[in-house]
């Protein structure tokens, strides 16, 4: 097992190297305000034989968990996911896997995961880049707000008897994003956690040791910094090996990154209108049966540079069903501030309700219409007010309920400006960067993605919606009067069709009688 733990302080004023006591075995963290990732690599032999076998399974597997709750990106840590669970896999092709994933996503994740056999809950992975021609091929989504049910799984299967390591694992409960990667290739399973705060809110006071003899952990404690080259990210602090070196060595490098941030400090050019630029998510009620999400921009973006379009990436549960053909219309696609639909994959049948689709739902990307930047134009007019851009939505029908409405969540999307970058092939060299999200196959491979921070609505980073419903305590008396009708319908076709022929026979009768008289 191999461990990298990198703490990213946040504000350089105030960290001293008195804070770090370093010994050959352990380092402790003396109240350093930071952002914390740790990334455990763990080989296919020492995980329980079961657990290690459902690995095996797959060519490349990848999960993908983020937080509900609202964070501040810290460089290198800038990639975003919509909140929930993202899983993106290609299944060995001599392997007969269906099932396999739902099974082992019900166990780790919880057993309302809408997921019965993966050939049926997930979807096709839409790659548009060569550069990502060996991504996954397909994906699965649910909103799954918390980590509870994975970290006791994790601490029951794996972790055992071992305090130390229920007490590690336990910490992914406060965890902003989890990812998990696996490929046939290396055999390993590595485990990726990232903390924007301390877990008490406030500074990291810890120590860190090595967890066994023969073993060492790797210890980073950086600085961000500017640096020369635009397109890099620089950092400079301290590095240790736990179990190999005796005090930390001063360290200072640069690598380029394929996600950067909204600031002064990350970009070359951005002013102070674009690095504070943020957005929120809502939907205006009632929301009905076709709901709109709105994002909303406090003030109009504008590019950081005239290569960067503006787009964002929906991911939408079943329940909720974007209609492409409406987004081949200019008109239409103006009048909500939307530039063009890119992508759009999954469950888009538009007449099928709810609880007949199989699959976890659908994934859309959008460039929206911003406005060029001219050098020099008057920007005052638009200074103050928010920028919205609306993708009009419908809900299926859901099953029936003891309500007249049901709540369901609807995860924020992510918003990002896609600009071209000078040297793509560069940024497989960065130790931080996160791969299969679900959209950087959508994008040519010199494509650099600067991320737009999200407000946070309420403290979440998901809305909630109250969707119409069958209520069953009403439908009774629909049961009662349907019985109804089609009891006086068949006593009806029951007289018709044999008291009707006596009467007419009686008629008959009489009138031959009459005749013969």
């Amino acid at each position: 097992m191999k461990q990298r733990i990198t703490y990213i302080v946040s504000d350089p004023d105030t960290f001293r190297p008195e804070l770090l006591d370093v010994k050959h075995a352990s380092i402790t963290l003396k109240k350093v305000q930071a952002a914390k990732e740790r990334k455990v690599t763990i080989g296919l032999g020492e995980l329980p034989e079961q657990l290690a076998k459902a690995f095996e399974q797959w060519h490349e597997l990848h999960i993908r968990w983020a937080s509900s709750k609202p964070y501040p990106s810290i460089p290198p840590f800038i990639s975003r996911v919509t909140p929930g669970l993202h899983v993106f896999f290609t299944p060995h092709k001599a392997k007969p896997t269906n099932g396999q994933l739902c099974d082992l996503l019900h166990s780790t994740f919880g057993k309302e995961l809408k997921c019965s056999s993966t050939s049926e809950a997930a979807t096709k992975l839409p790659i548009l880049s060569e550069r990502f021609s060996m991504s996954a091929s397909s994906q699965y989504y649910s909103y799954v707000p918390t980590l509870a049910n994975l970290v006791n799984y994790v601490q029951e299967k794996v972790c055992g008897e071992k305090k130390r390591c229920k007490e590690e694992v336990g910490e992914l409960l406060e965890a902003d994003y989890l990812d998990v990667d696996y490929d046939a290739i290396s055999h390993a399973v590595v485990l990726n956690a990232f903390w924007s705060t301390a877990l008490d809110g406030d500074s990291w006071a810890e120590t860190i040791s090595v967890p066994g003899k023969g073993q060492s952990v790797e210890v980073g404690v950086l600085m961000h910094e500017t640096r020369p080259d635009p397109e890099d990210i620089g950092f400079g602090g301290f590095l240790t090996v736990l179990g190999q070196d005796k005090a930390p060595k001063p360290t200072r490098f640069q690598t380029p990154t394929r996600h950067y941030p909204l600031s002064s400090t990350s970009t070359a050019t951005s002013d102070a209108e674009t690095s504070s630029l943020t957005y929120s998510t809502s939907f205006a009620p009632p929301t009905g049966l076709h709901p709109t999400l709105t994002l909303t921009f406090p003030t109009s973006p504008i590019p950081p540079n005239p290569t960067c379009k503006l787009h964002t990436h929906l991911t939408l549960p079943s329940y909720l069903i974007l209609d492409k053909y409406q987004f081949t219309d200019s008109l239409f696609l103006a009048s909500h501030n939307l530039k063009s639909l890119h992508s759009i994959s999954g469950a888009t049948d538009l007449e099928a309700p709810d609880w007949v689709v199989e699959q976890w739902g659908s994934a859309v990307l959008f460039e929206l219409a911003v406005a060029e930047f001219v050098e020099g134009e008057d920007e005052g007019e638009n200074e103050g007010k928010e920028w919205n851009a609306t993708v009009p939505l419908h809900l299926r029908y859901l099953p029936a309920a003891e309500s007249s409405h049901t709540s369901v969540p609807v995860p924020w999307p992510v918003v990002f400006w896609a600009c071209r970058a000078e040297e793509g092939t560069k940024m497989s060299v960065n130790p931080f960067d996160r791969l299969h999200l679900g959209y950087e196959g959508l994008f040519g491979p010199k494509t650099r993605f600067m991320h737009v921070e999200p407000q946070g609505g309420q403290g979440k980073l998901v809305e909630w919606i109250d969707v119409p419903v069958l209520d069953l305590r009403k439908a009774k008396w629909v049961e009662v009067g349907t019985i109804g009708a089609v009891i006086v319908a068949f006593l009806g076709l029951v007289w018709v069709l044999f008291g009707g022929k006596s009467a007419a026979k009686k008629v008959e009768s009489k009138g031959e009688g009459k005749k013969k008289q």
